[in-house]
């Protein structure tokens, strides 16, 4: 028996995220709760020279909008962690009765 493909709806058009303004915008909109709130206060622990932390803070919180777009992934990160753990749990199971 082989499976069967999974249908790969495309996913909506993510919105533009160029500027803060933009991102800001974005995780009104799109982020998931608390968001806006926490991308505010990291921005402003970041010291304003440190361009590198700017922009890793602001790449996360892109990545969180975009992964709040897809369906998939908003399911993923909306898991319990005892879901995840008695996931883990039964395929470690399966491994081991396999061998």
């Amino acid at each position: 028996m082989t499976a069967q493909p999974t249908e790969h709806r495309p996913l909506p058009e993510p919105p533009p995220m160029r500027t803060l303004r933009e991102l800001r915008a974005a995780l009104r909109t799109h982020g998931f709760p608390g968001d806006p709130e926490a991308f505010e206060r990291e921005l402003d622990a970041a010291e304003l020279d440190d361009l590198p932390r700017v922009r890793e803070i602001t790449q996360a919180y892109r990545h969180r909008v975009l992964l709040r777009l897809d369906p998939e992934g908003t399911a993923a990160v909306e898991r319990t962690a005892e879901d995840v753990e008695a996931e883990l749990r039964r395929k470690l199971a399966g491994g081991a009765a396999a061998r």
